[in-house]
């Protein structure tokens, strides 16, 4: 894998009261790559609307488990390991959050010029269930010459 790359995140929101109707976000954004000690990691920036300054977003990414840091505008640390509750404070300019990841499932397929993360996690708000979510990541070389958006 080149140090070049473009990251596609998709997640979905099932929320208890919404059964069957889920909620949407994807982000394309391009990013830098490398591997250290047989894990993944992909650095790059967000911006996020009406606020000043960007976010800097570090994923790595290991055989059964996705760390996510972002600092700057938002700062947390997440964690999404298989069969296991991470907990954790998310600062945003409107406060912090206590939100707790609750990960049954996490997947991990690489070739040569693409890696392919999946998680389902149960999400927490103070201790209180929010919703099944689902996240899926595609890191893919910027010189693959098959990206597309879909």
């Amino acid at each position: 894998m080149t140090k070049d790359v473009f990251l596609s995140i998709t997640g979905l929101q099932f929320t208890a009261q919404e059964e069957g109707d889920a909620q949407a976000v994807e982000v394309i954004t391009p990013g830098d790559y490398y591997k250290k000690n047989d894990k993944h990691y992909v650095m790059y920036d967000e911006v996020m609307e009406g606020f000043e300054g960007t976010t800097r977003n570090l994923i790595k990414v290991g055989p059964d488990f996705l760390d996510i840091t972002k600092k700057g505008v938002t700062n947390v640390h997440m964690i999404f390991e298989k069969n296991k509750k991470n907990v954790t404070y998310y600062y945003t300019p409107f406060g912090s959050i206590l939100i707790g990841i609750d990960a049954k499932q996490v997947e991990v397929a690489e070739t040569e010029e693409n890696i392919d993360i999946r998680v389902n996690y149960d999400l927490e708000i103070n201790y209180e269930f929010l919703a099944n979510c689902n996240i899926t990541l595609n890191i893919k070389a910027k010189d693959a010459g098959d990206f597309r958006l879909s």
